[in-house]
């Protein structure tokens, strides 16, 4: 199998993999008991935190762990003590859950604009500040990176604007997170959101990034775990798990770019140059190593996927999160994708596990799969006698 799914998850590694078996068989402690048997698992928790913060260049008391990406981007939204203010701005290419959680909080009396991304898939920072009401606006929240299209987003110029005007800053960094380097004091980011099984940890567990001294409110009520901020008894060996797929990650150089930048570059010449009407979605400059966005004219999608997973070759139409609907991603829209290739948009998300035979043998496949759904495409053959 060819695995190019990476932006949906990956694996689990080694080192994490160790860390939670130990906690599952010897420690297995619950961290809260006094007596000396939840030691172990205590100083795992903690340990985590530290490796985790330190990735971020954070401090140790700012993570908060959650059941991922999803809970901590509620959590992000609903969870600021916002007095009277009542405006939220976000983007349209928001994941889904940023946007249905703001749709909720629409339905609750909130505002929210959505900015919408250029042609390319990136967020002009004035459009942002255009969109700040005074008095009024008390969060922003932009991803880091898109989840299907891989775009980065000015970080750094938007929690800038945030801050001039007193504006609460949060980023989804769910697929940014372990992959490239980010820095919350430098880029000024208030909130953020990040999930461990995008980054070689397990299922289950994420954390929320808030900065100390942000008036932030507890998202789910109980006992006095997580400080008193998210009740319930902690899943150590997720945990575990996460902080020490982090420590990998710190211990790699520069997060393996150059080797992964090197098969997506590939992959595009070649898909580029050897396949007819195709484009590549979003920015070639600004996106993740590893993310590669391609609409086909003349191909559905859905029916790409079939074939490539009956070639054993793993890839998605878009997030994982909305597999299974027939449907242009909103992300796609956003960018005004034309619709005679909006349909046939497929995503190849890469790692360092990856290699340059399996990115040639895919292209290999691809090529002769299209030609077939082709043949098969009224549209095509009508192109043809033109």
């Amino acid at each position: 199998m060819i695995y190019l799914d990476n932006a949906a998850t990956t694996v689990v590694c080694k080192s994490a993999y160790n860390k939670m078996i130990k906690l599952l068989s010897d420690d297995y402690a619950n961290p809260s008991a006094i007596y000396s048997f939840s030691s172990s698992a205590r100083r795992e928790m903690n340990l985590a935190r530290y490796s985790i913060a330190k990735l971020i260049n954070a401090e140790p008391v700012e993570i908060y762990f959650t059941s991922g990406g999803t809970e901590s981007d509620n959590w992000a939204l609903r969870g600021i003590n916002n007095g009277e203010k009542k405006h939220i701005i976000t983007t349209s290419f928001e994941h889904h859950a940023i946007i249905n959680t703001c749709k909720y909080l629409e339905k609750k009396g909130f505002d929210v604009t959505y900015v919408e991304p250029d042609e390319f898939g990136i967020v002009d920072p004035d459009k942002i500040r255009r969109a700040i009401r005074k008095n009024d606006t008390f969060l922003i929240s932009v991803m880091f990176a898109n989840n299907e299209i891989g775009t980065i987003q000015p970080i750094k110029e938007i929690g800038k604007i945030a801050h001039e005007n007193n504006i609460i800053f949060h980023t989804d960094a769910v697929q940014a997170f372990g992959h490239i380097q980010i820095d919350v004091k430098e880029l000024n980011i208030d909130m953020l959101s990040a999930s461990s099984h995008k980054c070689y940890g397990p299922k289950g567990t994420g954390i929320l990034y808030v900065r100390q001294g942000i008036k932030f409110q507890p998202f789910i009520h109980g006992g006095s775990q997580e400080r008193k901020m998210r009740a319930g008894t902690e899943n150590v060996p997720a945990i575990a798990g996460f902080g020490a797929a982090c420590a990998e990650i710190m211990s790699k150089n520069n997060y393996n770019q150059a080797y992964i930048l090197s098969l997506r570059n590939h992959f595009i010449k070649r898909i580029t140059s050897e396949i007819d009407y195709c484009i590549i979605n979003g920015s070639q400059l600004s996106r993740l190593p590893g993310n590669i966005n391609v609409s086909f004219a003349y191909v559905d999608g859905e029916a790409l996927l079939i074939q490539l997973d009956l070639h054993d070759i793993v890839c998605s139409a878009g997030s994982a999160c909305n597999a299974g609907q027939k449907q242009v991603s909103h992300v796609i829209k956003s960018i005004h994708v034309p619709e005679l290739y909006s349909y046939g948009t497929v995503r190849f998300t890469l790692d360092e596990h990856n290699t340059i035979e399996e990115i040639d043998q895919t292209v290999d496949e691809l090529k002769e799969i299209i030609i077939k759904l082709r043949q098969m495409s009224s549209e095509y053959k009508t192109r043809l006698k033109v």
